[in-house]
């Protein structure tokens, strides 16, 4: 897979759900899946291994669906191998990654100069894929290495492989002009911001051209956690953020006030939902369709409640006040409309719990009306088809193991806005 310059001149910034997507970043499926066992798949947040051969090709053929709209889309190996190639980069990600709290003090000086001799190209396949102790060379790994091995076996690593970059939209999200570094929820996922962060910060296609609004990679964010599959950047200056099982209170109450404080946002509305696996974000049970229709699994969105954070002249810079209406109603009224077309996700009671297991819910737009799908949901899609919306399909099977649809695997860069 290669990266494709973008035809856009736009700067960068995501304005709506559903507005043309015009640049997207993407992480195709690799090394770090064929580290997916079934004794490791739940540490690591996958609900199975995967057939790799197959993913790839899935997750190939959703980028080049893609493309055929006219979307730039670019892959996090690719633009993490030029990111390395950079001497101030890579030395920033090693500083932060191989350090004595991850690594053990042993043994970070033996896998920095391991991972400062390997090329580019392997060393970002390394940094996604992660480095066991049965890849690490014995001439580099002495006493501590023989430790490691003979307390945990062959399968310890020593930098984790990192699966979960597949999602792509939890890493970071841009809302409107500019992108918070986010705080994720589970230890699996703790190194994924830095690898997201360093492209943003050292990549020629990036450096000097981001506006952070909030967060920080570097730093302990401690019950603050955040992330993207919970943020949707609606339009009219409202966000949607949903206080989840791996988005908190404390982190959302911070990004409203980063937002308010550079006029970034007028209002953040933010869906108290059940904090479950199976509706781990907002975007496995609730996504747009179009610039006025949704859809939605009704057994968890009907019994959202929504809270607004709008800006106050208090020390906080934020007051939050329970909404009177119920969450569908918020988010149409607060785009100026009358009311939203709803397809909900079909069938009785088993059919709708399993469609939302699959991500039938978890739709990504190409343009208003326009949204890619798995295929396997096939009664939902019919539903929506039967709505006017043109459905794409790609094939699930495999991509969705770890609960995600092609909203959780891709980040939206440059999205236009939408006129209401």
């Amino acid at each position: 897979m290669t990266n494709h310059a973008s035809d856009s001149s736009a700067p960068f910034g995501v304005h709506s759900e559903v507005g043309q997507l015009r640049k997207v970043m993407v992480c195709s499926p690799g090394r770090a899946h064929q580290r997916l066992t079934p004794s490791n798949c739940d540490t690591l947040l996958f609900d199975d291994v995967l057939w790799v051969e197959n993913a790839k090709r899935d997750h190939f053929d959703f980028v080049q669906k893609m493309r055929d709209r006219g979307i730039d889309v670019v892959e996090m190996h690719n633009l993490l191998a030029e990111t390395v190639a950079i001497p101030e980069a890579r030395k920033w990600i090693l500083d932060n990654q191989v350090v004595p709290d991850q690594v053990g003090l042993g043994l970070v000086d033996e896998l920095r100069s391991y991972l400062e001799g390997l090329k580019p190209r392997d060393l970002a396949e390394t940094l996604i894929g992660g480095v066991s102790t049965h890849d690490f060379p014995d001439a580099h790994g002495g006493e501590a290495l023989k430790l490691v091995r003979e307390a945990a076996g062959m399968t310890e690593y020593l930098l984790p492989p990192l699966p979960n970059t597949l999602y792509t939209r939890d890493t970071t999200c841009w809302i409107y002009g500019g992108v918070t570094l986010n705080s994720l929820y589970w230890p699996a996922r703790h190194e994924e911001p830095i690898l997201a962060t360093a492209i943003y910060k050292f990549h020629p296609d990036f450096a000097g051209k981001v506006n952070v609004w909030w967060g920080d990679p570097t730093k302990d964010h401690g019950l603050a956690t955040f992330e993207g599959g919970d943020v949707m950047p609606i339009g009219q200056g409202n966000v949607l953020i949903g206080l989840s099982e791996r988005t908190s209170r404390q982190a959302i109450s911070q990004v409203a006030a980063a937002l308010f404080e550079k006029k970034a946002a007028e209002r953040v509305i933010v869906a108290a939902m059940p904090k479950l696996r199976a509706a781990m974000h907002l975007d496995t049970v609730f996504t747009f369709a179009d610039r006025d229709c949704v859809l939605l699994y009704p057994d968890i969105v009907y019994g959202i409640t929504a809270f607004s954070y709008r800006p106050a002249n208090n020390s906080a810079g934020v007051e939050l006040r329970k909404d009177d209406k119920p969450f569908v109603d918020v988010v149409g009224e607060a785009l100026g409309l009358k009311k939203l077309r709803v397809v909900e996700t079909g069938g009785d009671a088993y059919m709708r719990e399993r469609t939302q297991w699959d991500s039938g819910a978890n739709l990504v737009c190409a343009s208003p009306g326009v949204v890619f799908a798995y295929d396997r949901n096939t009664y939902t899609n019919t539903l929506l088809r039967k709505e006017g919306i043109e459905v794409i399909t790609i094939v699930g099977a495999e991509l969705g193991r770890g609960r995600g649809g092609g909203h959780c695997m891709t980040c939206p860069i440059i999205r236009d806005a939408v006129d209401y």
